[in-house]
């Protein structure tokens, strides 16, 4: 019985790869789609090759989560100051509980 042998061929070459790093020192992340197109690769391939190679810088995250004004504890706290009982109210949306404290607080 004959083994079957395997070899793996690469996804990139040494040229590629050059390549790549060229572009992505132009272009950055936001060239990435045009990187994966002239590489024929998807974004996320070509993203994981740059990263392998130590060349890839992630965007930083915006801080969308973080809105102006109170926190939902400050306004739950303001709302039992004014000798509301808040218990329950814990899960409610910040949105919910300003309406409730405009209420409360006439």
């Amino acid at each position: 019985m004959a083994e079957a042998t395997t070899t793996k061929s690469a996804n990139y070459t040494a040229e590629m790869v050059a390549e790549m790093i060229e572009m992505y020192n132009e272009v950055g992340n936001d060239g990435l789609e045009d990187i994966a197109t002239a590489m024929g690769k998807t974004v996320r391939s070509v993203r994981s090759k740059l990263v392998r190679e130590g060349q890839y810088t992630a965007s930083p995250k915006s801080a969308t989560n973080k809105t102006e004004g109170q926190s939902k504890k400050e306004i739950l706290r303001d709302i039992e100051s004014l000798g509301f009982d808040v218990t329950g109210f814990e899960g409610a949306t910040k949105m919910a509980l300003a309406r409730l404290k405009t209420v409360v607080a006439q």
